[in-house]
């Protein structure tokens, strides 16, 4: 009979190799388990397009990752991981004058910010006094005592609004209010919705400690080196086990899940009380997502060519016109001008596509589950800030909420995140306990961007849970 292991972990994203990492270092026996025939879930990379042309198919730009508290403890670099930064993190253009650009040098971003320069580097510098720990307080479970009590303090009054409602109070310009208002829009959220302006900080945060990377070869890049970290501590990984019930998992003291809560339910079955069950069911997953990636002759033509510095560009036109387009979302609606994440990758990564040529990511927000194909009007939004582009498109390819879902079944209606980090579900993850990654069954935890503290590449969820997992074999 096989020696009893200490843990398994079910799924192998980002949180789910961070907690079985996390357990193997701490000197424990672990074996994760996927039932993919690769490891990562959305960090991968492939040929969706024509060959040659390496396209990351979820995760793409890291500013999480390359300043995730847990990633940095690990020796991902001597694994093969190599962080690509660019000269911006975040590009903004508008229809008129120039893009309002977030670089890390806070004189550089003030000088396309004009009068509100001063005011961004006002909102945000305080901040940075010690950024590592407040990101640390920032990504993880409300805690007594965090490592930067004041500073925390400070941060959540200042973010104790919706984003929206900070733009308008803290900027004059269209262009500082447009900024923060896409950056606002990662918390996938109505930006008129209390403490949305928090994932804005936190983004702008991240923006002035580090350039916001892609990995080098595509995001595959940060899980094999996750995979080989693990594997060097004593970790095994087995693709291709399908685990669709508690009997399909080896014996383990524990068991922890990168899941989403709905498949979860379905695999622990009755080994959860039915009441917890019910509750874990009514978790909200919020909009889906609509993506596609292009194969291009060539960069994407900019009006503003500063654009093209920049990992991660926003398209989406002014704070009103981002507030309609993720409002549509919530409500139902696919609206005409959709707000846009676009990440140009083979700027700086030379692999992602033959000489001369280029590839192209973007997506929006749709309603839930929505099958409404959204191509014509993505490309209209960006040949609205880059005329020509559309005569660049070698070839696409789509993905819709249920290719998402099929790819991942976490991604529940194409909700890539892990679910809505609104007020009434940003701490209380899945569900309102003293602590979020343990279940009724004491040999059952969860790890996924479900739990604190939500969607993004940066293993935290997976840590916490795989500490309190800890707790619970050292007894």
């Amino acid at each position: 009979m096989a020696e009893r292991t200490d843990a398994v972990v079910v799924g192998s994203g980002p949180n789910g190799l961070a907690a079985a990492i996390e357990l193997a270092r701490s000197g424990y026996t672990v074996a994760l388990l996927e039932a993919g025939d690769r490891i990562g879930g959305g960090m991968h990379t492939r040929e969706l397009t024509l060959p040659g042309f390496l396209h990351d198919e979820c995760s793409a730009v890291h500013p999480m990752g390359v300043l995730s508290p847990f990633f940095r403890q690990l020796p991902l670099a001597d694994h093969g991981l190599r962080w690509l930064p660019f000269p911006a993190s975040v590009a903004h253009p508008l229809d008129e004058g120039p893009a309002a650009m977030l670089y890390r040098s806070f004189d550089t971003t003030a000088e396309r910010l004009g009068v509100d320069g001063p005011r961004w580097r006002a909102l945000v510098e305080p901040f940075l006094a010690h950024p590592h720990d407040l990101l640390e307080d920032l990504l993880g479970p409300l805690r007594p005592l965090p490592k930067r009590p004041f500073l925390m303090a400070r941060f959540g009054w200042t973010a104790l609004r919706s984003s929206a409602a900070l733009a308008r109070a803290k900027f004059q310009t269209r262009e500082a209010r447009a900024l923060f208002a896409g950056l606002s829009g990662h918390s996938v959220l109505p930006l008129d919705t209390l403490l949305t302006s928090a994932l804005g900080l936190i983004f702008a945060l991240t923006a002035h400690i580090e350039d916001w990377p892609c990995a080098q070869g595509g995001s595959r890049a940060i899980a094999d080196a996750l995979g080989a970290t693990l594997q060097s501590f004593g970790g095994t990984v087995e693709t291709g086990r399908r685990v669709r019930s508690l009997a399909d998992v080896p014996d383990a003291r524990v068991m922890l899940f990168d899941l989403a809560p709905r498949p979860f339910v379905g695999i622990a079955g009755d080994a959860l009380p039915a009441g917890y069950r019910r509750r874990l069911l009514r978790y909200r997953y919020g909009p889906g997502t609509f993506k596609l990636d292009w194969a291009l002759d060539g960069p994407i033509p900019w009006s503003d060519p500063a654009v093209g510095d920049a990992s991660t560009v926003h398209v989406g036109g002014t704070l009103e016109e981002i507030a309609a387009s993720e409002r549509d979302a919530w409500e139902g609606r696919s609206g005409d001008r959709p707000y846009l994440i676009l990440c140009q990758q083979s700027h700086v990564d030379a692999s992602r596509a033959p000489d001369g040529k280029h590839t192209g990511y973007a997506y929006c927000h749709v309603p839930s589950g929505s099958d409404e194909d959204m191509t014509d009007r993505i490309e209209r939004q960006i040949e609205r800030f880059a005329p020509g582009f559309r005569d660049l498109i070698l070839a696409r390819h789509v993905t819709k909420p249920s290719d998402f879902e099929a790819l991942n079944p976490n991604y529940v209606g194409g909700a890539i995140t892990g679910g809505a980090a609104d007020a009434t579900q940003l701490f209380t993850r899945p569900v309102a306990r003293l602590n979020p990654y343990t279940t009724p069954n004491p040999a059952l935890f969860l790890c996924s961007a479900s739990t604190p503290p939500g969607g993004g590449v940066h293993g935290m969820c997976g840590y916490y849970a795989a500490r309190a997992a800890i707790r619970r074999l050292s007894r």
